[in-house]
């Protein structure tokens, strides 16, 4: 059965090159899963003595986990459409029933920018933030585990 959720938003994706076609691979996303896991297990070991770091971490950990949403269905971002086409391609498909575990996502994204490339004045980040949003990072790496079944290639 095809997957219809998002389907004119994947579409249109792939034909502004934001996304492409890869052989669909349960495999490999299986893989990026269990990458996504270590990472959220590193944070909690790191945060205290490096919170940029963890964030940034725990950041890969959250978009390895889309990703493999993405690689289960035959889907890949490209250079051109980076880690927001990835936000929007799982959000299109998922948000609802899903949003409230997807849209922190976005929110990650554009604060583990601020960290990658700060300007003058950018606030660093503390224990407290990372600590706070670890429980989102958590979800989407538990979420993305559990949906993969349930849909299949693009």
């Amino acid at each position: 059965m095809r997957w219809e959720k998002g389907r004119a938003t994947i579409e249109r994706m792939l034909e502004d090159g934001e996304l492409e076609r890869v052989p669909p691979s349960r495999t490999h996303a299986d893989e990026l899963i269990a990458q996504a896991r270590m990472h959220r297990e590193s944070v909690e070991k790191i945060v205290d003595v490096d919170p940029v770091g963890a964030y940034q971490i725990g950041y890969d950990a959250a978009r390895k986990a889309l990703v493999a949403i993405l690689e289960n269905e035959g889907l890949r971002p490209t250079s051109a459409g980076g880690h927001v086409a990835v936000y929007e391609a799982v959000r299109a498909q998922l948000d609802p029933p899903l949003g409230n575990v997807i849209r922190p996502f976005n929110r990650m994204r554009r604060r583990r920018n601020e960290l990658e490339y700060p300007a003058p004045g950018t606030p660093t980040i503390d224990v407290t933030e990372v600590t706070e949003t670890l429980e989102e990072m958590r979800e989407i790496v538990s979420t993305a585990g559990k949906v993969m079944d349930q849909m299949d290639p693009f």
